[in-house]
């Protein structure tokens, strides 16, 4: 038994019990090759609920110190996240936006799911803001499909993102594939790239049903 099915059956039961997801368009998500999905990023629970959501096992990047603790109960949430599929990543300094595109590139190249909040950080306030163009990048890259999804509800179970969550009910709700083949070999067109990641962020938004704002939540969390 994997260390993924594993935790589905020790702690999926659990965390169903709390979230209790309600999952839509999971036929939406191939059951082979590389695939990227692409969502909204409410709170920390979003990428604890994601995985009870997915047969495939799926891969994201988050950060080393997830990973780095110490004692038991350091060891324990490095192994509950890598299990999880984390993948854990330096993101802080010039070259940590560099180190997450590869990884996310080499995951696809070996077939995998991987999963990306192109907004870069959560929400701070529960609506949608614009979207980085390594979403972008990643599927021009690879010829990966993106499969949009939306996380609905996460936010009212962990206001802020801190704290231990509430029970409660959330729905994971995912697109159809979206291809961009027509855009091949264009990976370094700026234009491209923001032309791609919007119509990625306007699938988002409508699964999402949030109100888009044109700037990045990153800004909006520093003013």
């Amino acid at each position: 038994m994997s260390r993924l099915a594993l935790i589905k059956a020790v702690l999926g039961p659990i965390l169903r019990l709390m979230f209790r997801p309600q999952v839509e368009g999971a036929q939406n998500i191939p059951g082979t090759g590389p695939v990227i999905l692409a969502g909204n990023h409410l709170t920390f629970i979003d990428s604890m609920i994601m995985p009870i959501c997915c047969d495939r096992q799926v891969y994201y990047i988050g950060k080393d110190e997830y990973v780095t603790g110490k004692g038991l109960k350091g060891r324990l949430m490095a192994w509950f996240f890598t299990s999880c599929g984390m993948i854990p990543v330096d993101r802080d300094g010039g070259r940590g936006g560099v180190a997450a595109l590869m990884t996310g590139r080499r995951v696809l190249e070996e077939g995998k799911i991987f999963s990306i909040y192109p907004e870069g950080t959560r929400s701070p306030d529960g609506r949608l803001y614009r979207g980085r163009t390594g979403i972008a990048r990643l599927t021009l890259m690879t010829d990966a499909p993106v499969v949009p999804f939306a996380m609905i509800g996460t936010d009212k179970l962990q206001p802020g993102g801190a704290g231990l969550p509430r029970p409660g009910k959330v729905t994971v709700r995912f697109g159809e594939p979206m291809e961009f083949s027509r855009y091949e070999g264009m990976d370094r067109d700026r234009y491209v790239l923001r032309a791609v990641t919007d119509s990625v962020m306007a699938e988002v938004m409508r699964l999402s049903g949030q109100e888009y704002v044109d700037m990045y939540a990153t800004k909006a969390k520093a003013a």
